[in-house]
């Protein structure tokens, strides 16, 4: 017989997964999809090239056109290093909250959801609901690729793309997008007296990161001479080095260094636009430097690329999620998430999900019972408007 689940209790069981983003994810997908299919649900799976981890795709009611995608990530961010007052893979309530890492981001959305699948099915469905659960999101969103070429190759046409990252069930409809970048510079050694033969790979690299410090301050200064700076903070694209490191020692020109790059892009930019001036910059300082030494280098790797997600005029998503929560405002949030992705893939996409992203990584990260059940109730909600 199918097992019935409130939200909480399918917390519970999907909490007590350790869906690390560098650890297999394999098991929680075997409990998804056996769940959805003891209920008679259609499921994909669909696995990565290692076959260690796998996204999946459920659809409860008809195969047509206009549904609803309710979009989650099954991985979550590492405890090693956080002091928890319980164990984080064993879910514990305590004064109206529901402890246990991933509670917030986002398993609780990915519970709620799945949770109300007997209830979608007795609905009388006559547009669908989609479930997607990817992987990989917390180190880039990779896992949701797969599932997106998916629905645009398989899928009739949702109407909308609902994700639900925590943001207190008020209605998300832009953030940034982002490069993560890694820079290596390979340089030439010489000692330190002669320096002018040789080519400082730690020299080098500084001249890029204050080339992505200028092009930052450029764009402050146009914030600030804009009548409209927007709602982001801050209000433009940000172009940051948290680290670097190379050479071997003072007196020798380094021969290696690297440092990673974050690009966080504005919703209305061109992210390609950001990638193609870097690399122009890289390219017109390794001519330089081969000047000097033809063995100089300077490579760029594309470690993340997350679109934005722009505020769409009359968006299907961020209507529906309006009407859904019956909160009719929205507002900007400060991280990214899979819905650029869909929405680059031609959806209407909005972020709308339970928790606060200030619990989302923390030791002792929580959801409270309301948020789970205002998520219940939207997803309620959304089960009569889909039964229209």
């Amino acid at each position: 017989m199918a097992q019935i689940y409130s939200a909480t209790e399918m917390l519970e069981r999907l909490v007590a997964f350790p869906t690390v983003s560098n650890s297999s994810n394999l098991e929680f997908v075997a409990f998804v999809k056996h769940y959805l299919e003891s209920h008679g649900v259609a499921v994909t799976v669909l696995p990565n090239l290692a076959g260690d981890k796998a996204a999946l795709l459920a659809t409860i009611g008809p195969k047509k056109p206009g549904g609803v995608v309710l979009s989650g990530h099954s991985d979550v961010v590492p405890v090693e290093g956080q002091t928890w007052s319980a164990d984080p893979w064993t879910l514990s309530a305590r004064d109206g909250r529901l402890y246990g890492r991933g509670t917030c981001d986002m398993k609780g959305f990915c519970a709620a959801a799945l949770a109300m699948v007997p209830q979608f099915q007795a609905a009388g469905l006559t547009r669908p609901i989609h479930i997607a659960i990817s992987y990989d999101e917390e180190i880039g969103c990779f896992g949701v690729q797969p599932l997106i070429e998916h629905l645009v190759n398989k899928v009739p046409l949702p109407k909308a793309v609902i994700v639900g990252e925590p943001s207190d069930m008020n209605v998300v409809n832009a953030h940034k997008g982002t490069w993560a970048l890694m820079t290596r510079v390979t340089g030439y050694e010489v000692h330190s007296s002669i320096c002018h033969t040789g080519v400082s790979a730690v020299m080098s690299a500084a001249r890029l990161v204050t080339w992505l410090e200028d092009q930052m301050m450029q764009n402050a200064a146009k914030a600030q001479m804009s009548p409209a700076p927007g709602a982001f903070t801050p209000p433009y694209t940000t172009l940051h080095v948290g680290r670097i490191k190379g050479g071997t020692s003072g007196n020798i020109t380094a021969g290696y260094c690297s440092f990673p790059v974050d690009i966080r892009v504005m919703p209305n930019e061109d992210m390609d636009h950001w990638m193609a001036l870097y690399l122009d910059r890289t390219a017109s300082l390794q001519a330089e430097l081969r000047q000097i030494r033809p063995e100089a280098t300077i490579s760029v790797e594309v470690k993340a690329r997350v679109a934005g997600l722009a505020a769409e005029d009359g968006g299907g998503a961020e209507t529906l999620a309006h009407d859904l929560s019956g909160n009719g405002t929205s507002r900007q949030a400060g991280f990214g998430s899979e819905a650029g992705l869909f929405q680059e893939a031609g959806y209407s996409a909005a972020i709308c999900g339970p928790g606060s992203m200030d619990q989302a990584h923390q030791p002792d990260e929580f959801i409270s019972l309301g948020q789970l059940q205002a998520c219940t109730s939207f997803m309620q909600r959304l089960s009569q408007h889909l039964s229209a």
